[in-house]
């Protein structure tokens, strides 16, 4: 009898919580439910209410390590340079690099090694005067006008006037 009187405790103490309830939950879910009309377990014309949320309690903190978008201009003097541009396309600033202080051997090593690092980074890179180049990572969109387009736009707004 000891055990059976054991297997009880324990049963009522983990049905303590737990209330005895006459309705039956179809009638819990029912309560409310004529004040639309319904067709076919339908309801023809629901009524909806929101909650409305003050924005008032917002609060914008700022992030302490966002700098902003970051511009560097590189005029590397040797292959060796091309390390530490690299490491600035991986933190995510933009690179204008100037090879103006290279010969064309090197100039063309740098700009080779810097294209693949850039395009592994799915960045982006243009060519934008004799010697000078910008690597974008893949946080910044660079778009270029072509010389088609240039022509095509110069040409209508530099139409005689009538």
């Amino acid at each position: 009898m000891a055990v059976a009187d054991k297997f009880q405790k324990i049963i009522d103490f983990l049905t303590s919580g737990f209330d005895n309830r006459e309705d039956s939950i179809y009638e819990e879910m029912m309560d409310g439910a004529e004040d639309y009309p319904v067709q076919d377990n339908l309801a023809l014309n629901p009524s909806y209410t929101q909650n409305e949320q003050k924005s008032q309690n917002l609060k914008v903190v700022s992030h302490p390590n966002y700098r902003g978008y970051e511009v560097m201009v590189c005029e590397p003097r040797s292959y060796e340079d091309s390390i530490s541009i690299v490491k600035h396309l991986k933190d995510r600033k933009t690179v204008v690099l100037n090879l103006h202080l290279l010969d064309k051997e090197q100039a063309l090593r740098i700009v080779d090694f810097l294209c693949g690092a850039t395009h592994a980074l799915s960045g982006s890179q243009q060519k934008i005067g004799d010697s000078v180049f910008i690597f974008t990572p893949v946080n910044v969109a660079l778009s270029a006008e072509s010389q088609k387009s240039k022509f095509l736009r110069d040409a209508l707004w530099n139409q005689p006037q009538a």
